[in-house]
């Protein structure tokens, strides 16, 4: 079950020492989402600015809407066709300026999760192995991938 707890501790990026973000709960754009909004802000995060109505800062999970099963294997094959998905989202939404004298505009970072209907409960160790990876190399690459983002070299 998703349920962060404020402060969330951010990752470390370049310009941010000690970066953590409290939140109070919010309304998920979607009923099959959470929403949170980061309402203040911890360690030395100059010029970043908190969640307001025009200037968004927000993180969103989102489950699939309808839950998909694994159908049945070929009577003669004994293989599957077609191995649905259900799909998980982490969106944050932050809010940028583009340029001096510009409005904000939203920025958004998405993480999708393709789970292959079924490997929930036939193979959830890997499963989970899989999430801890992916969470792992973004959180031991941040500084590299927040420089990335603003520089565009890899």
């Amino acid at each position: 079950m998703w349920s962060p707890t404020s402060p969330i501790t951010g990752a470390a990026q370049t310009g941010l020492t000690s970066p953590t973000y409290s939140f109070v709960a919010d309304t998920a754009p979607d009923s099959n989402g959470k929403q949170v909004a980061i309402t203040a802000l911890g360690g030395t995060q100059t010029g970043v600015t908190t969640h307001s109505g025009g200037a968004p800062f927000t993180v969103t999970f989102a489950k699939p809407k309808q839950y998909k099963s694994l159908g049945k294997a070929n009577l003669q094959t004994g293989v599957v066709g077609s191995v649905p998905r259900n799909t998980y989202k982490l969106i944050t939404r932050k809010s940028v300026i583009p340029m001096a004298g510009q409005p904000p505009t939203v920025m958004m970072v998405t993480t999708t999760i393709e789970v292959p209907a079924g490997a929930d409960t036939y193979d959830a160790p890997n499963v989970h192995a899989g999430v801890s990876a992916h969470l792992g190399a973004l959180a031991e690459n941040s500084v590299g991938l927040g420089d990335t983002v603003v520089s565009n070299i890899i």
